[in-house]
């Protein structure tokens, strides 16, 4: 269990204390982080993040295999963590990317959205 961080500083949890983030939360945050951001973007890291923003070049027949080998791909090196899978839908200009998680006999959803 760890401190919930929003704006690099501490979030309330309405009751005067500050907000916590379960194991399971923290995981999902992490890899929804790595997910959303540009494999690339980050110079002294080049490693983080995904290429799931280049979905939109591919055929749409190829999203759901790429997605899932974007996502393996991003989230490699999160401990205990598998992909189960990945599915693309497009929502008039909207691709919505589920990716489902797999960690401690658990599964967790993670859902992007790429817009434009």
């Amino acid at each position: 269990m760890s401190l919930l961080l929003k704006d690099r500083d501490y979030t309330a949890d309405g009751n005067g204390g500050v907000a916590v983030v379960r194991d399971g939360e923290a995981l999902v945050n992490e890899a929804l982080f790595r997910l959303t951001a540009r494999r690339g973007s980050f110079p002294f890291l080049p490693e983080l993040g995904s290429r799931i923003y280049q979905l939109r070049r591919e055929k749409p027949s190829a999203w759901d295999a790429l997605a899932r080998q974007f996502a393996v791909e991003a989230l490699t090196g999160l401990d205990g963590v598998t992909v189960a899978g990945a599915a693309v839908r497009r929502e008039r200009d909207v691709l919505a990317v589920s990716v489902e998680l797999l960690w401690q006999e658990a599964r967790l959803p993670v859902a992007v959205q790429l817009e434009g």
